[in-house]
């Protein structure tokens, strides 16, 4: 699928790039070197290069904003210089001139409008093909235009001025046409509705579609959108009957190990739902933001090894991931590795030889595979140990490995020799997600005791791939050999470790705003940056062996949420003399987003000031 888009995505930025530019300029002449919309769409081919161009569409970085929507939640630090940021979306000082809001803005109506010529052309062409197998494949193109522009509505939805946003079903012809009013969210629900379900009835699955057509849009993909549509509502038997069938009805299943799910490793996989498909084989002259660009560039994003790294994991998403506990009855969670004198270089007999030791894993797999942690000994990071690899200096005690390229190049210049580059997809649904959001479902949100148990099973599905310690008790458990933390829970525990543990820990930086949206959903965002602004951190160095032999130590390095976790750790970590005295500079992290978080303003974007000014009758009665 990624050789079937990329080898078209020229042709297709021609055609959409000229075909938006005829119908912006309003010229009476036609432009003989121009490719108009009358003369392209003829033919079965020519749908399917047009429907390439909504793929292309979707690949925008903007249209899931992905660091700057977690710059905006609870879940990130903006970039270096820790303590101090000027960002808006962390400070949450945005306003509609802010870049994040209008260049989503531009993104999603870029993809509605290709899913629009694409929908038009289909249907006028559809019944003139002569034979049922191309009629079919016709409607299938057809399904999966419309599924997009659902996608890209229910994104502007859950985004937008509180779902008013104005709907386009048709393709512009003249200036006025552009001048639409925001609808009532309601009928931008109703019609983003409509399309997600012609989707799912008319759509393959996955296995119905060929090996080089992975990555297509499929019946799974519009099913958990329609079902997480009604979540975000609240309706929590809705949401559960769609995710009911996503699990029960397709053949997803989780990956073996959580790592296949954050780097090129495994793409396309068993538990990927809905995924955006990158490219380092095409385009590779192009400058990294061309519209045409076939790469990521969100590895330089997340890395500090190569890249900008311009978002870190937040201080309690630190400490919580240290924190995770293990399955010990799990054998994955012992290791064994070099023992490690106190001053961190790894001891030697008398033959050279590594003396080894069977100890536990440093931190959970889903850790090791979602940050890196300068202590983590079981892993390693751009083919160093992780102090090796980064300095972990200026406040930065970890960094993400998702999105990266960590496990296949030493540095992220490395991957591409032109350009900023990378070719890591991104996962937009996966079905650890739809786990989850099931069991909030089995709960409804907190207030149903009834579905404890059966969402407890999902829930632990999540947790044994990761091999950390399963909830509730062994002796009521699908598992009884695993570890469980013999807790019982309520409707009301379990939602608060669903909202607090479990979706961030596996859902960390993924997905459209995901933690955004539910910090919002759940009604909590304002008093979350009130208690995480009253947290204190607290940290202690870490020495260790360099590239050399050599001992050294990452100052600093290791952050805690409880000065007796620092002195709990191995001889290598040292403690500072005041290390039981919490550090200034990460205390009060979340207070400027405390008080300058106001609902009305900041739990969605704003509609652009480029539309505002743009369109005069934007605010009118339609």
């Amino acid at each position: 699928m990624k050789k079937m888009i990329f080898k078209k995505a020229v042709l297709v930025m021609v055609l959409t790039i000229t075909c938006f530019a005829c119908s912006k300029s309003f010229l009476e002449e036609t432009n003989p070197n121009s490719i108009s919309t009358e003369s392209f769409w003829n033919t079965i081919g020519d749908l399917d290069t047009g429907l390439f161009s909504v793929y292309n569409a979707f690949k925008n970085p903007s249209v899931m904003s992905v660091v700057d929507e977690y710059n905006r939640s609870d879940m990130t630090f903006p970039g270096w210089g820790r303590p101090n940021t000027s960002n808006v979306y962390f400070l949450q000082t945005f306003n509609n001139s802010s870049g994040a809001p209008n260049n989503k803005w531009s993104a999603l109506y870029t993809g509605i409008f290709r899913a629009n010529q694409v929908i038009i052309a289909t249907e006028k062409l559809m019944g003139t093909f002569g034979n049922a197998e191309t009629e079919l494949y016709a409607k299938e193109i057809l399904a999966q235009a419309r599924g997009f522009r659902g996608l890209f509505y229910f994104y502007l939805y859950t985004g937008f001025n509180k779902g008013s946003v104005p709907i386009f079903d048709f393709i512009p012809e003249n200036e006025e046409d552009f001048y639409q009013p925001v609808s009532t969210a309601e009928a931008v629900q109703a019609f983003y509705l409509a399309d997600l379900e012609f989707a799912q009835e008319n759509l393959p699955t996955r296995a119905e579609y060929a090996d080089n057509e992975l990555g297509r849009i499929t019946k799974g993909a519009a099913t958990a959108l329609l079902g997480k549509s009604y979540l975000y509502d609240g309706d929590y038997t809705m949401a559960a009957q769609y995710f009911k069938s996503v699990i029960e009805d397709y053949d997803y299943a989780l990956t073996p190990d959580i790592g296949s799910n954050f780097t090129t490793r495994d793409e396309f996989n068993v538990e990927s739902i809905l995924e955006v498909a990158y490219s380092l084989n095409f385009n590779a002259e192009l400058n990294a933001y061309d519209q045409a660009q076939t790469s990521s560039i969100l590895n330089f994003s997340f890395s500090p090894v190569g890249g900008f790294r311009s978002l870190y994991p937040a201080t309690w998403l630190n400490a919580l991931y240290r924190s995770e506990p293990l399955d010990m009855n799990d054998p994955v969670n012992t290791v064994e590795r070099p023992k490690l004198r106190d001053n961190g270089i790894r001891e030697v007999d008398e033959n050279g030889e590594y003396i080894m030791e069977t100890v536990p894993r440093s931190f959970s797999l889903r850790t090791s595979a979602s940050i890196a942690l300068p202590d983590d000994y079981d892993s390693s990071y751009y083919g160093l140990t992780l102090p090796q690899a980064t300095p972990f200096n200026n406040a930065e005690h970890s960094y993400w490995r998702k999105y990266t390229n960590w496990d296949i190049t030493d540095n992220e210049k490395n991957i591409s020799a032109t350009n900023s580059r990378s070719g890591v997809n991104v996962r937009v649904i996966r079905l650890a997600d739809v786990y989850l959001m099931y069991a909030e479902c089995l709960i409804k949100g907190g207030t149903d005791d009834s579905g404890v148990s059966e969402a407890l099973k999902y829930i632990n599905k999540v947790r044994r791939r990761s091999a950390v310690r399963l909830l509730g008790l062994a002796s009521e458990s699908e598992y009884p050999i695993n570890e469980h933390d013999e807790l019982t829970y309520t409707a009301t525990t379990l939602m608060d470790h669903l909202m607090y543990v479990e979706r961030p820990l596996e859902l960390s930086a993924e997905g459209n705003a995901i933690r955004t949206l539910d910090l919002r959903r759940w009604g909590i965002t304002k008093q979350r940056f009130e208690d995480l602004a009253q947290r204190h951190y607290y940290t202690a160095h870490l020495k260790f062996e360099t590239e050399d032999g050599k001992s050294l130590t990452r100052w600093q390095s290791i952050l805690a949420d409880d000065p007796v976790k620092l002195e709990e750790m191995g001889p290598q970590v040292t403690l500072p003399a005041t290390y039981d005295v919490p550090v200034s500079k990460w205390d009060n992290e979340r207070g400027p987003a405390a008080s300058n978080y106001i609902e009305e303003l900041h739990a969605y974007w704003p509609i652009p000031n480029s539309e505002e000014t743009a369109n005069p009758k934007l605010y009118s009665t339609p």
